[in-house]
């Protein structure tokens, strides 16, 4: 009788979320705009984009990508959006939860 192997399927959403989220800062310039955000605080695009060289609309497809990570929020005030850093999210990522995954035992 052939044995079928088993694939581990509980952990599989977990790492494909990590997956995106390591993916979103693995960049030089969206790691440049997190640490403007967590110096500066909310800001919007116009005032963004000098800060880090870039166009609003190179600017705002790196910002998708972190917002779509969940890695800064967006808040939207008048006609203007804001992007801060969402520091809850940063905190999950450098948390013992994530750390726990690759420990024999936790």
């Amino acid at each position: 009788m052939n044995e079928i192997p088993l694939h581990d399927v509980s952990l599989e959403s977990t790492f494909e979320k990590y997956e995106a989220k390591f993916k979103a800062i693995a960049d030089k310039k969206r790691l440049q705009i997190m640490n403007i955000l967590t110096q500066r605080g909310a800001m919007c695009v116009c005032d963004l984009a000098p800060l880090v060289d870039m166009t609003q609309s190179k600017l705002s497809y790196h910002l998708k990508i972190l917002l779509d990570a969940n890695i800064i929020t967006k808040e939207t005030r008048g006609t203007w959006s804001f992007y801060d850093l969402n520091q809850k999210e940063i905190n999950h990522l450098l948390s013992s939860e994530l750390c726990c995954l690759f420990k024999p035992t936790c």
